[in-house]
């Protein structure tokens, strides 16, 4: 006898009801996530500017880099209130559009002091000299300021003995201690403990405010290198007061 195999196929209606009860057998748990929104930094969204955010006094250093500036836009629709302007570097090198910064800074309502980049290789006096002719106390408003960025490959010793000499020098020309700016891991290699009687603009370019190691404390703070404000078409130097300094702490006596 022939024994015949009849093979039933199942039916569309079958399959579907089979995956339905197959699928109440397996439970998917979804992890549901959390997602924290963090505002942008001032150093993420170069369009959120630190002063319109906070109520600390601020203000920008700048030079012949930042090209024209549009004086009248910045004292009408800036928050700064103060500027230091490059005046000189080293023994014979002039910043080309100072005279013209310092008098349309004046203009239009800003509080204005000068710095003087500082070469420690080269001659004191004659960096002096080059200050001086520059940097004239009837157009401040704001004690001096020298840019302490380099070692000029000296010593710790001699460049040590360097700085001193010259912030003596530049003391007794205007009667004043000026103001040293460095960036702070600079001072901490460097300066610990040498120029304790001169106040600091200290350098770092993060969202958490410097601390130096010595722990000693600094007037103001350059919180940017890439600001951006109304009248200066390119990136600006932004910096504030730190803790209970304000300006008249550095105010140039007359």
């Amino acid at each position: 006898m022939l024994l015949a195999l009849l093979v039933v196929m199942p039916t569309d209606a079958a399959v579907r009801r089979h995956r339905k009860k197959a699928r109440t057998h397996r439970v998917v748990r979804k992890r549901r996530v959390v997602r924290r929104v963090v505002s942008p930094t001032i150093h993420e969204n170069p369009l959120l500017c630190c002063e319109d955010t906070c109520s600390h006094i601020h203000g920008i250093d700048l030079s012949h880099y930042q090209g024209e500036v549009f004086w009248n836009t910045i004292g009408e629709h800036s928050k700064m209130a103060y500027v230091y302007l490059k005046a000189s570097e080293g023994s014979e090198n002039v910043d080309p559009l100072y005279e013209r910064n310092i008098e349309l800074a004046h203009r239009h309502g800003l509080k204005v002091g000068s710095y003087h980049f500082f070469r420690p290789a080269a001659d004191i006096q004659t960096q002096l000299d080059n200050f001086k002719a520059q940097c004239l106390p009837g157009e401040q408003d704001l004690i001096p300021m020298l840019d302490v960025e380099t070692d000029g490959r000296l010593s710790s010793e001699e460049f040590c003995d360097s700085l001193l000499k010259m912030l003596s020098l530049m003391e007794k020309a205007y009667h004043q201690k000026p103001l040293v700016y460095t960036y702070r891991n600079f001072y901490n290699k460097h300066l610990q403990g040498k120029i304790d009687d001169y106040q600091l603009m200290v350098a770092m370019y993060a969202d958490e405010e410097p601390v130096l190691e010595d722990g000693r404390d600094y007037t103001l703070w350059q919180y940017s290198c890439r600001g951006r404000i109304m009248g200066i078409t390119g990136l600006v130097d932004k910096s504030r007061f730190m803790g209970n300094h304000e300006l008249r702490d550095i105010r140039y006596r007359h």
